[in-house]
């Protein structure tokens, strides 16, 4: 135990270095961690950003599990369309692997959708917009 606590803080910590800027007697430029062993290193400080979120990061994933003939289902396809909202869709019909998981979380009727762990049985857009602002 103590073992992976010590793994743990090691991989956690910060890690920083130095890194050197010289130009050499050919007039060629270079870097490294050992400008100490050049006269006219200079040190460059390095500035890391936070990576920035996109829009897509902060989308929510959106599976319709439906069927062709289904009224809800199909104003839940406009919807979606209409909002630019992406959303992969199951046919329970005509898609076995999509049935069985249907099965698996006990569905009853259709559509059942699943705004990444909310789930939606039906489909209204007042409900559907409440889950997914």
């Amino acid at each position: 135990m103590k073992y992976l606590l010590l793994i743990f803080l090691i991989c956690t910590g910060t890690v920083s270095a130095d890194v050197y800027k010289w130009t050499d007697a050919a007039g060629h430029t270079h870097f490294g961690d050992k400008g100490q062993t050049v006269e006219k290193a200079e040190k460059i400080i390095l500035k890391v950003d936070k990576p920035k979120t996109t829009a897509t990061a902060s989308v929510k994933q959106v599976k319709m599990y439906a069927t062709s003939w289904c009224g809800y289902c199909k104003k839940a396809r406009e919807y979606f369309v209409k909002n630019n909202i992406p959303y992969t869709e199951y046919n329970i019909e005509t898609d076995a692997d999509a049935k069985r998981q249907y099965d698996l979380f006990g569905g009853k009727g259709v559509p059942v959708i699943f705004i990444g762990q909310e789930r939606m049985d039906g489909f209204n857009v007042a409900g559907f917009s409440d889950i997914y602002r």
